[in-house]
Order: C-alpha cells, then sequence, then structure tokens
C-alpha cells in the first residue's frame, strides 16, 4: 500500500508540475490577448440551461441528436425537471386545495414554479439560436418556440393557480395608471 501511495504522490507531482506548466504557458498566453468580459447572470444562466439540456439529450436512449430534437422532447424536459422543484402543488383531494394560506402541512408534490419555467424556455429559445438553430420568427422549427410549448405552460400556470386558490391576472399597462398632467400645470411653466 506505501508503494501505491509513493507512485500516487509521484504521479500527482508530475501531474501538477506539467498543469502548472501548461498554466503559465496558458496564462502568459492570455495576458498578450483581451481579457474576456464576465458573462452576465443571464448569459451565465443560459449557458448552464443549454447545458442541461444538451446532456438530457445525450442522456436520453438512444440519444437524441440537437438536430432531431422536436417540442416532445422539450415537453418530456420540463416534466423531467418537476422532480427538483421546490413549489408545493396541491392536489384536489387535499385539503389545502385552493387556499392561498395552507392550515397544515400536506403529502402534495413539489413541482417547478411556473415563472420558472417560463423564463427557462425563454432562455432556451435564444441558446438554440445562438447554437445553430433556425431564428426565432419560425417558431415551426424553434422546438422551444412550438405552440405546445406555450400551452403546457398555460395548463401548469392556470393548474398551481388553482391549487393555490390564486387566481391568475394579467398585468395592465403601466401608461393607464399614471398620473397625467393638468392643464394648469403646463400653462404654469
Amino acid at each position: 500500500m506505501e508503494n501505491f501511495s509513493l507512485i500516487m504522490s509521484d504521479d500527482m507531482a508530475k501531474d501538477s508540475a506539467e498543469w502548472s506548466s501548461r498554466s503559465t504557458v496558458n496564462n502568459h498566453h492570455h495576458d498578450q490577448s483581451q481579457p474576456a468580459a464576465p458573462l452576465s447572470r443571464y448569459e451565465s444562466q443560459k449557458r448552464r440551461d443549454w447545458n442541461t439540456f444538451v446532456q438530457y439529450l445525450k442522456n436520453q436512449r438512444p440519444p437524441v441528436a440537437l438536430s432531431r430534437c422536436n417540442c416532445n422532447h422539450v415537453l418530456d424536459f420540463l416534466r423531467y425537471l418537476d422532480q427538483f422543484g421546490k413549489t408545493k402543488v396541491h392536489q384536489h383531494g387535499c385539503v389545502s386545495f385552493g387556499q392561498p394560506d395552507p392550515p397544515a402541512p400536506c403529502n402534495c408534490p413539489l413541482r417547478q414554479a411556473w415563472g420558472s419555467l417560463d423564463a427557462l424556455i425563454g432562455r432556451l429559445r435564444a441558446a438554440y439560436e445562438e447554437h445553430g438553430g433556425s431564428p426565432d420568427n419560425n417558431n415551426n422549427n424553434n422546438p422551444f418556440g412550438n405552440g405546445a410549448i406555450r400551452v403546457y405552460l398555460r395548463e401548469v400556470r392556470d393548474c398551481q393557480a388553482k391549487a393555490r386558490g390564486i387566481a391568475y391576472k394579467k398585468k395592465k399597462n403601466r401608461r393607464k395608471n399614471q398620473i397625467k398632467p393638468t392643464v394648469g400645470a403646463d400653462e404654469a411653466k
């Protein structure tokens, strides 16, 4: 066992020295070029989401090529993500169903929140175009812009709103709520 640890130590030392020399060469080369600007939070999240989706396709049996990806793969991906959700969605038989403030804890499943899925699809639509997909104006070729995805998101939103007892309302246009200046104020100028 001692010999194994010595061999491992020697190998680690060699790897460390090799990595150090490569790192120095890379840093020297990097210093001469323009430093890369750090990614924004949105760009970082978009990259992570894209990598997760591509990995999901690779893990399918058989693996799915990105060129063969369609809206059904996207829907399966969204359903797959539900297992990592943190939003409690009450089922019809639950005493908390339809109540904004549940009276007691329950065993209803956790799901991805509608807003999170909606934002995810937006980022994946943009990433798809950046990685060679067809432009967003032709939603038939962009699996993330397909009508089936919009229908699914609407169903998730409505289901979660009913389960929480909160009606979903669209945001009103802000301009209608702004105070209009009076005529007298304009004449004073």
